[in-house]
């Protein structure tokens, strides 16, 4: 395993000194490290991969150095636009280093939602005729290649990251202890304030498995929840097109990591959706399912924003009194959201949904149909 204080430090002896990207489950800790050692100025956590690959194409106008930009492999669909038409050495020729996360790789066990993008990541990088290495423990002449070749080049080049690569690293990333509410505690008491003919659209990582274990734990079924395991940024957009054509309350529980990645569908949702979109924001302040790497929903007014795209009020809540009493005003209201802060911990022994993604929209799909109730607005 390689140590990531000595693969951040081979970084910086080949003058890769600029970062940026989206973290990843199996680069968390390498993220941990930049995060520690590296001066804010020099590290940006982007919104999405398509906007960490612009920040590193401007490093590289304003400087002529070279940034990397990290990323699950996930992200790759976000910077195709970008790195074909930005980067490319047809267009601008803008160098930079590409450190993928390699989730679902051939051969090894992994999440549904990883395999069809771990088959693809090797091809696709082909397609879009970017060279990449696969790391390993002669990462110092690995580094120091990729270098050489951008240098040369003047085009992006790839660094491929498969699982238990690196060794952990002791962080200095606190446990963001403002208050005594925990995410698990807030979607338990959502659940069981919304009745059997509510359904709930929940963003991907830990508040989706969360969610499928409350349910576990009350031996109820999953029919009400959409656990969206993949397509990060997506859950708003993806519950406004299920509010739409359905007569049900449809409650978007997403996360701030993922609100901010494409902060433009919520925007676009609310001029679109109907009385029954419920819009419920998980503000924890980090990427807390991958690592805990902050965002930025500590230092932007999230009331505003929100308050700006269209919900007529928006609620806040900090303890379980204020979560109970909001989400009865959510349930029965039209155009209300409401923000519920929280801190950053979470449970170590959390399970992942033992159904398929497949079978849970199917079992959504026939409930959210087959019942014709009204809503309650």
């Amino acid at each position: 395993m390689i140590n990531p204080l000595d693969f951040y430090n081979t970084l910086l002896d080949n003058e890769f000194t600029f970062f940026t990207g989206v973290p990843d489950s199996l680069l968390k800790e390498l993220c941990m490290c930049i995060t520690d050692k590296s001066p804010s100025k020099n590290h940006i956590i982007a919104a999405n991969e398509g906007n960490a690959l612009a920040l590193a194409c401007g490093y590289n106008i304003s400087t002529s150095d070279y940034g990397l930009v990290y990323m699950q492999n996930s992200g790759l669909g976000n910077i195709i636009n970008p790195l074909l038409s930005l980067a490319d050495e047809n267009v601008y020729k803008i160098p930079m280093l590409l450190v993928i996360g390699y989730r679902g790789e051939p051969g090894v066990k992994d999440e549904p939602q990883h395999i069809k993008q771990g088959e693809l990541t090797l091809p696709l990088l082909d397609t879009l005729n970017i060279k990449y290495i696969v790391l390993n423990d002669e990462y110092k002449n690995q580094i120091n290649y990729c270098h050489n070749y951008i240098k040369k080049n003047e085009k992006p080049i790839a660094v491929i990251v498969k699982k238990d690569t690196f060794s952990k690293y002791e962080n200095q990333i606190k446990n963001n202890s403002i208050n005594d509410l925990t995410r698990e505690k807030s979607l338990e008491i959502i659940i069981n304030n919304i009745s059997d003919n509510d359904f709930v659209v929940s963003t991907t990582g830990k508040t989706s498995r969360e969610i499928f274990e409350i349910r576990e734990k009350k031996d109820k079924n999953h029919a009400n929840d959409f656990l969206t395991v993949g397509s990060m940024g997506h859950t708003a957009s993806l519950a406004a097109g299920i509010s739409l054509f359905s007569n049900k309350n449809i409650f978007c529980i997403d996360g701030d990591g993922s609100f901010l990645m494409h902060l433009g569908g919520l925007a676009v949702a609310m001029q679109n959706v109907k009385n029954n979109f419920k819009y419920i924001l998980i503000n924890n302040g980090c990427h807390e399912s991958v690592g805990g790497q902050p965002t930025i929903s500590d230092k932007i007014d999230l009331y505003s924003i929100l308050k700006a795209f269209g919900f007529e009020e928006v609620l806040i809540a900090c303890t379980e009194e204020e979560l109970k009493s909001n989400i009865k005003l959510l349930k029965n209201n039209s155009k209300i959201a409401m923000i519920i802060n929280t801190n950053n911990i979470s449970r170590q022994d959390l399970g992942r949904p033992t159904t398929t993604p497949a079978f849970n929209k199917k079992e959504f799909q026939e409930k959210l149909r087959n019942k014709n109730e009204s809503i309650n607005i």
